[in-house]
């Protein structure tokens, strides 16, 4: 029923000659593909926290929308563990650029269908058809990383990679404002990002490829004579591995994948704590207008671009390809930011900016390198997989049940003081069960 997503087999070896011409504009045009189309899946992702004030406006309370948007993450969570699962097997060509164009489908639907605003139930419904199509976007791209870039210089090239979704998320409330003035609407927060991901669907596909060996060139490691010593990240089986191979393999007995699972359930719960109710915050307590909120909500991932490459920088060069040291850095470092963004008096926008730009710098840096870890973990057979339960603990943990739910019922009942203690502790226990992989001993030499 879905052979047109599986992945195609390996061809013969094309000349050697043509090998390495072939290897360095392949590698660079795949790299564009996941980097342009991963941003893409953030155009249409996080919408819905910027129309949380029009919604609250049209009589939603905050508590019902939080209960709305746990189901993106919900989805989101299932989807990137399950169809992470069915991208270790699949074409990537073809599935992440459908992915987005579902994905984008359901946003346009939500900003030009009236009725699709109309109830907690039908945007439940919407937002977590929307938070599955998501989870075909990481998957493939990290699936794709590991084929064809190498162990010794993965971290450097993902550190660059995931500022994709940096650029994605400062872009959509920018495309938003840009689609309200274009339109006079409310509702084309939805609709225009959406009108836009569908075009970068289409580019998608026409650039990605699949693995190397699909193509008629050797594996990564052949070429780069890049062997790890160890039998987890660069590794793979002759012929692939079985879905239940993967899981009894490779998932379920790595104790340091579940480490780092659990610590990103805390790590996303601040991301998109403060994140997803950042632009109600502002507006209702900082006085804020629904413009300056949607700059704020901007630069708070602008600013995780150089604060993600300079953490991959500082755990590869200064701290030796150890992850855990600078997260628990980063961690610290934000509780104190969070801190003042909480106790600044309204009417000093400026450290309020400054705060949320710093939130931004430092936590895109552990949400990095918990990625990067999970892929250093496992075979690469196993690569989307690994990166799905990380995934599975951050979302549906983490952002829906945590950010959202819990949150939206913590800011019902006991104000933003509660929220914001709950931020706070929650960077206290990423730090302790992260700090629990420190002495995990390096096996590649």
């Amino acid at each position: 029923m879905f052979d047109f997503l599986k992945a195609p087999p390996a061809k013969p070896l094309i000349a050697k000659e043509e090998i390495d011409k072939k290897y360095k504009r392949l590698r660079l045009q795949v790299f564009i593909g996941i980097f342009v189309g991963y941003a893409g899946f953030y155009f249409i992702r996080k919408n819905f926290a910027l129309a949380m004030p029009n919604l609250i406006d049209e009589g939603f309370t905050k508590g019902e929308l939080g209960f709305v948007f746990a189901f993106l993450s919900i989805a989101y969570g299932l989807s990137k563990f399950f169809m992470g699962n069915v991208s270790d097997r699949s074409n990537v060509r073809i599935f992440m650029p459908l992915g987005l164009l579902l994905s984008a489908f359901i946003m346009i639907f939500m900003g030009v269908v009236p009725v699709a605003t109309s109830s907690i139930l039908l945007m439940s419904v919407l937002l977590f058809l929307n938070g599955w199509f998501q989870g075909m976007g990481w998957p493939p791209s990290g699936r794709t990383m590991v084929h064809w870039f190498s162990l010794r210089e993965r971290g450097t090239k993902m550190s660059i990679w995931n500022v994709a979704h940096n650029v994605g998320g400062a872009l959509m409330p920018i495309l938003a404002i840009l689609g309200m003035e274009l339109f006079t609407d409310w509702h084309a927060k939805f609709y225009f990002p959406g009108m836009v991901a569908v075009i970068i669907a289409i580019f998608i596909f026409l650039i990605l490829r699949d693995r190397p060996e699909s193509l008629g060139l050797p594996s990564i490691e052949d070429w780069r004579g890049d062997y790890p010593n160890n039998s987890g990240s660069g590794t793979k089986s002759k012929n692939g591995l079985s879905a239940k191979e993967i899981f009894t393999k490779h998932i379920f007995p790595n104790k340091y994948l579940w480490f780092i699972a659990f610590a990103n359930a805390f790590v996303y719960l601040v991301r998109y704590g403060i994140q997803d109710w950042a632009p109600i915050y502002l507006i209702e307590v900082k006085g804020f207008t629904e413009v300056e909120s949607s700059w704020a909500y901007s630069a708070y991932e602008i600013a995780a671009i150089p604060g993600t490459l300079i953490c991959g920088w500082l755990s590869d060069k200064v701290f030796k390809g150890k992850r855990a040291p600078v997260s628990i850095i980063y961690m610290a470092l934000i509780i104190i930011a969070v801190f003042v963004y909480w106790k600044n008096p309204v009417g000093h926008p400026m450290v309020d900016n400054i705060c949320l730009i710093a939130i931004g710098f430092l936590i895109y840096g552990p949400v990095m390198l918990i990625g990067v870890h999970a892929l250093d973990l496992v075979s690469k057979d196993a690569a989307g997989t690994a990166a799905g339960l990380t995934g599975l603990f951050g979302y549906f943990i983490g952002t829906s049940i945590l950010a959202n739910i819990v949150g939206g019922q913590v800011i019902e009942n006991y104000g933003w003081q509660g929220y914001f203690w709950m931020m706070i502790c929650a960077s206290l226990v990423a730090i302790g069960l992260i700090s629990l992989t420190i002495k995990r001993k390096k096996k590649i030499n």
